[in-house]
């Protein structure tokens, strides 16, 4: 067979090296075939060639790659062909030159094989190795692509695609905008942008603004594909961003489309350290040959890029109430007008998430109750589960279980709590349609201040809020936020901030004062650094249109800066006897085994708070557990144990012990004895 073979030569004298089959392997060819039909599908290399839209050089390129994998023959033969016995795999030089042709042929075939072909973009083919050159560059198979080829059970060809590239509309008619985009605009600067009399369009607003959907838009008015580049992802590569951000516009600019950035990588709190990055990517984009599109919170205006690219921009606002209400209405035409404004005053969603939320709420209603459950009853399921569609690296989930009845305090101090999630429902309605939020310098979202000692029912009040909206809660951990980095607790600041925007989460800050403290005099370099987290800190809560509430236990600690932005302020106090023998009933619950000679009378004449009684109770619950299991030998000794009044006594003696309080019989009336036994 090597007989048959002849090594590359030059160039200029290629002949046709294409082979062809014989009847007898044609006629088994379209009996697989005939096979394949008969049994509902495809072979697998004719569903990678759809589904890839493979020319036939690239399904021979392919077939080159898999030989050697079928057999070891193959690579002496190709070192052979190479006239190199060490080159022994499929390398550019050897698929470019084996059947080409002509010269030109062969340089068609070798961009085919590059960074920007389908084969490399898609991850069908990969690059093997170091290489002295492009042409000596080895490619080999994708991972498990060789057992799909022959024959393995499944279909791999959904994980061979080309990441970067967006799927677009067919029409610009069918491009999803956002209800305050001027579509007009949107096609005068696509246009501008397919002729080159736009270079670098930016794109600034806030996420839910539509980012997303303008990019999109562009590029079918434009009639261009689009590629995303992801730079946060470029940042956190340990071989260096440059290559990637390079090859990106390279092969953008190979296949005349449009490259879009997300910058808010470059532009948030404590991207000082991100700095040479910008530098960098400036550089790159002023020399850039591929038209992009710059989208961020924040605008990224680098000098050099501007004074080198012809750059337009586009200032966007998040959708108001109104436009909201008309989403929710062209995506859910039977939602009821309240349940439509209720929607609308929880949850800013872009185009793209509500498209989300109508496909799993159809689904789910598919699957509910013999599907006989409407869409409408599915949507707050849904609208929950896809703005919660990541972990959390700076907060806690608290999924709400208590409600209003489970918080006992002061009637009129209840009201107040229960007001604030009914406020939070009617701000939009009240800042945007009847024009109140003009008076703000930000977003202006209901913010609010709990204050009073620990263990007074703060913490609860913002779960029993969070539980009348159906929203999560998300509970700052300060031990991430904090840092001794310079620069580094805004940036965590700003990632909470930003997922409990893209959640629509209830935000709530415990212990708050750690952070929203008074700004002191400047005397040593530490201070000036924590009073810009300060002032950090104010600018983000005025920017925040969600709901947040903070607790501390000294109001005095807190900056006054910030009292001045909470429309509420409620102040918890310890509970009244009134109160405590609420909280003594319902710190037990329905099947605990509860003595009947306890009296809640007398236990509510202590001093103590929502939080000690819980804690009290559940010692006592321990204890009557403890007691029962030494005073029998049954497998379950559970089943029999009881709390009396002598757990519930010690119980509390142990919480005033843990409080550092000292509990004296005279506290106790009736139970006093019960005291002097336990010692």
């Amino acid at each position: 067979m090597l007989d048959d073979v002849t090594t590359i030569g030059d160039a200029t004298n290629l002949q046709s090296r294409q082979g062809s089959l014989t009847i007898a392997e044609a006629a088994e060819e379209t009996e697989l075939r005939r096979h394949a039909v008969a049994r509902g599908t495809k072979l697998p290399l004719d569903r990678l060639t759809e589904a890839l839209a493979l020319s036939a050089f690239e399904v021979e390129a392919v077939l080159l790659c898999a030989a050697v994998e079928l057999d070891r023959s193959y690579e002496r033969i190709y070192g052979y062909i190479l006239d190199d016995l060490n080159r022994r795999y499929p390398c550019v030089e050897l698929l470019c030159s084996l059947t080409a042709e002509t010269v030109s042929e062969r340089a068609e075939r070798r961009h085919a094989l590059g960074p920007a072909g389908t084969l490399r973009r898609s991850g069908v083919l990969r690059t093997f190795g170091e290489a002295a050159t492009g042409l000596r560059q080895e490619l080999r198979l994708a991972p498990g692509l060789m057992e799909f080829l022959t024959g393995n059970a499944g279909d791999i060809t959904s994980l061979f695609q080309d990441l970067a590239a967006v799927p677009l509309p067919v029409s610009f008619a069918d491009a999803p905008l956002p209800a305050e985009i001027d579509p007009k605009t949107i096609e005068r600067l696509g246009m501008a942008m397919r002729d080159g009399r736009v270079g670098v369009l930016g794109v600034w607003g806030p996420r839910q603004s539509g980012h997303r959907e303008i990019a999109i838009a562009i590029a079918v008015a434009a009639s261009l594909p689009l590629r995303r580049s992801i730079l946060s992802e470029m940042l956190l590569q340990s071989n260096g961003y440059e290559q990637r951000i390079a090859e990106s516009l390279q092969t953008s600019a190979a296949l005349g489309a449009i490259l879009w950035i997300d910058t808010d990588a470059l532009t948030g709190p404590g991207s000082e350290a991100l700095q040479n990055a910008g530098v960098q990517l400036a550089s790159y984009l002023a020399g850039a040959r591929a038209p992009i599109i710059l989208t961020g919170t924040r605008p990224w205006r680098p000098t050099e890029l501007l004074k080198a690219q012809p750059y337009a921009q586009l200032e966007i606002q998040a959708p108001d109430f109104s436009a909201r209400q008309a989403m929710w209405e062209r995506a859910f035409p039977e939602v009821t007008g309240e349940q439509r404004q209720d929607l609308a005053s929880r949850f800013r969603l872009t185009t793209e998430e509500l498209s989300a939320v109508a496909r799993m709420a159809i689904t789910q209603a598919c699957v509910a109750e013999n599907g006989e459950r409407q869409v409408s009853e599915q949507l707050e399921a849904a609208c929950d589960a896809v703005t919660r569609k990541h972990t959390y690296h700076f907060a806690t989930v608290v999924k709400p279980r208590r409600g209003p009845a489970d918080l006992i305090l002061p009637k009129h101090l209840h009201n107040q709590v229960i007001e604030i999630a009914r406020f939070h429902k009617t701000w939009p309605r009240v800042a945007e349609a009847w024009g109140f939020g003009r008076m703000l310098t930000g977003e202006g979202g209901i913010k609010a201040l709990f204050t009073g000692m620990s263990g007074t029912g703060k913490t609860l009040a913002a779960e029993v809020i969070a539980y009348e909206l159906n929203m999560a809660l998300l509970k700052i951990d300060l031990s991430r936020i904090v840092s001794k980095w310079v620069g580094e607790t805004e940036r965590n600041l700003e990632r909470a901030f930003s997922e409990a925007e893209d959640s629509n989460a209830v935000l709530f800050f415990d212990e708050a004062d750690s952070l929203f403290g008074k700004r002191g005099e400047v005397r040593h370099g530490v201070d000036r650094y924590a009073n810009l987290e300060v002032s950090y800190l104010l600018q983000r809560l005025e920017n925040y249109y969600g709901l947040v509430i903070l607790a501390s236990n000294l109001r005095e600690n807190i900056d006054p800066a910030f009292t001045r932005r909470f429309q509420v302020v409620l102040h918890f106090t310890k509970p009244e006897p009134a109160e405590r023998i609420r909280i003594w009933r319902i710190a037990f619950p329905e099947n605990a085994p509860l003595n009947d000679d306890i009296d809640f009378e007398i236990l509510s004449q202590l001093d103590m708070t929502g939080a000690s009684i819980v804690n009290a109770a559940q010692t006592a619950a321990l204890l009557a557990l403890e007691s029962a299991r030494g005073a029998s030998d049954a497998s379950t000794p559970q089943n029999g144990a009881v709390i009396t009044r002598a757990h519930v006594v010690r119980g509390v003696a142990r919480q005033y012990q843990r409080e550092a309080r000292l509990l004296t019989p005279s506290e106790l009336g009736p139970y006093a004895a019960i005291l002097e036994e336990a010692k």
